[in-house]
């Protein structure tokens, strides 16, 4: 699918008025693409944009793969027109796409990262929980909070002081032997790697206070592009080294689990101690 120019009334543009998608294709195909096409069509439902049909939807990967492994990132917006922030009469909306070749940071994996906390808090609207939609303003203002290029993410906490997910990863925890994951019902991203394994039983989801993250067994972020990254490194907001964790040398179930729906190498997983 090319890459139309965008016209300047388009309502994606003016108003972030539409949502998008970040899927990792394999030798051209997109996986799992159940829980994305999920995620796209509740987007459309809250926001009552259009959904594209699933033939529209599948010619953005119908081309010969460039790279064994691709990004495809399609954004749908509501299209042009409208007077104000009022809706157009005849809505026409707008579906985008783009395929990038990817290589995964298997030293992320397999050594973990440094992550810190933000001073950003995220607000509470319910109706924008979950989805993808294409006003990011807040993690763009997170993300601008560090500069060092070894802080891999910044953590992310809403208005009541408890964690929701990374900058552009979902939060996992262990805690009484347990896997967990924030609710994301007031705010945040219901990542489609986190739907998976919920639906798959891994994890549950749960509340953690900000304060309580030093004090979890052990911490990872993770998406559907990246995998999931152990953390070995927690710091404050001013880079002050909170609580430290033990990478183990062979992938934990977490990692494991989540690789598998993947498709990402699995070695021998360890047991939680």
């Amino acid at each position: 699918m090319p890459m139309p120019q965008v016209p300047f009334d388009d309502r994606g543009l003016a108003y972030g008025d539409g949502v998008f998608e970040t899927v990792l294709l394999r030798n051209g195909q997109p996986v799992l693409w159940d829980y994305h096409y999920a995620r796209l069509a509740q987007g459309c439902q809250r926001l009552n944009i259009q959904l594209p049909s699933a033939q529209q939807l599948m010619q953005a990967w119908q081309s010969p793969p460039a790279s064994p492994l691709e990004v495809l990132k399609l954004i749908l917006t509501r299209g042009s027109g409208g007077r104000g922030y009022a809706l157009p009469e005849h809505p026409s909306p707008r579906l985008m796409s783009r395929r990038t070749p990817f290589a995964a940071n298997e030293s992320h994996w397999k050594h973990g990262v440094s992550v810190r906390l933000c001073h950003l808090r995220l607000g509470h609207q319910p109706l924008l929980a979950g989805i993808k939609h294409l006003n990011r303003l807040e993690n763009v203002l997170a993300r601008q909070e560090w500069h060092d290029g070894h802080i891999a993410e910044g953590l992310l906490a809403d208005s009541l002081g408890e964690m929701v997910e990374a900058t552009s990863m979902n939060l996992f925890w262990l805690a009484n032997g347990k896997l967990w994951t924030p609710f994301v019902h007031r705010c945040g991203v219901a990542g489609t790697l986190r739907a998976a394994l919920i639906a798959h039983g891994v994890v549950q989801e749960g509340t953690l206070p900000m304060v309580g993250v030093p004090h979890c067994e052990r911490l990872w972020v993770g998406n559907s592009v990246q995998g999931v990254w152990p953390v070995r490194e927690l710091l404050d907001a001013h880079n002050s080294v909170l609580a430290t964790w033990v990478v183990p040398d062979t992938p934990d179930p977490l990692q494991s689990a989540a690789h598998r729906l993947l498709g990402y190498s699995v070695f021998p997983t360890s047991e939680f101690k």
